[in-house]
């Protein structure tokens, strides 16, 4: 494990270094099983556990397909699977819907309290999501830090985005439980036909209610990160990413 990500090894093979296919990852784990959540018993002949189970398939798969191409996995990536699996799972057993209320908000909270537990390690959660080695030049900025000495107020830097980052995943839980139980309403076990439609309608309904507030907060948390970065290291914010030369 190295200081800005949360990879399975330090050493980075040709395969760690293929980048993910967007699309392939958008269409297989939200548009596909979108689209066969509420329209997959009229487009098949299959009845509605058996759609739920072809539904899942896809986002399973490409995390396997995705695992055996790049060799590469994350904690965000295993709770992604592990969610999956567990939607499957409350809606096989037909269980109360309230626990997909409670596995929506679960995730993000875990998440959340990761990355402030992580701040108790050498490698917090911050560097892979906001200072990021991969986006900016964290030698050049690091450097420069040491020069002016602003290592200690650079950490406290972050320290504060990490508690910006850790409170939208913990917005993101509370919206993804509200949502959750406005939506999904059905017993499994009484009509799984309009749950598995609920799912698909929670999956859609997800993003503008979702993901669209906590992504402002993550961004105010890289905007902060940025404007502090550029006060302790006198670098333009341009000279911060990788790629620029240093005046």
């Amino acid at each position: 494990m190295n200081a800005s990500t949360l990879e399975a090894t330090d050493t980075q093979s040709p395969n760690q270094n293929r980048r993910e296919n967007l699309w392939l990852n958008l269409g297989l784990n939200i548009f596909l099983p979108i689209l066969l959540l509420k329209k997959g018993e009229a487009w098949l002949p299959l009845v509605a556990w058996q759609v739920l189970i072809v539904a899942l398939l896809f986002p399973v798969g490409y995390f396997i397909y995705d695992l055996a191409r790049r060799r590469k996995y994350n904690l965000f990536s295993i709770l992604g699977f592990v969610s999956v699996l567990l939607t499957g799972g409350i809606g096989l057993l037909k269980m109360d819907p309230v626990w997909i209320a409670v596995k929506e908000a679960a995730i993000p909270a875990i998440i959340g309290v990761v990355v402030i537990g992580s701040l108790k390690t050498r490698w917090p959660l911050v560097r892979t999501f906001l200072f990021n080695k991969e986006i900016m030049d964290v030698q050049k900025v690091e450097t420069r830090l040491a020069e002016r000495n602003n290592r200690a107020d650079f950490e406290q830097l972050l320290r504060f985005c990490s508690w910006l980052l850790a409170a939208s995943f913990f917005f993101s839980a509370v919206l993804n439980y509200i949502l959750a139980r406005v939506i999904v309403k059905t017993y499994p076990s009484v009509d799984p036909t309009a749950f598995n439609d609920e799912l698909g309608s929670l999956a859609v309904w997800s993003w503008p209610v979702i993901v669209v507030p906590s992504m402002a907060v993550m961004f105010f948390a890289l905007w902060k990160l940025l404007t502090g970065i550029k006060n302790l290291t006198g670098f333009d914010l341009e000279e911060i990413f990788l790629g620029q030369p240093e005046k």
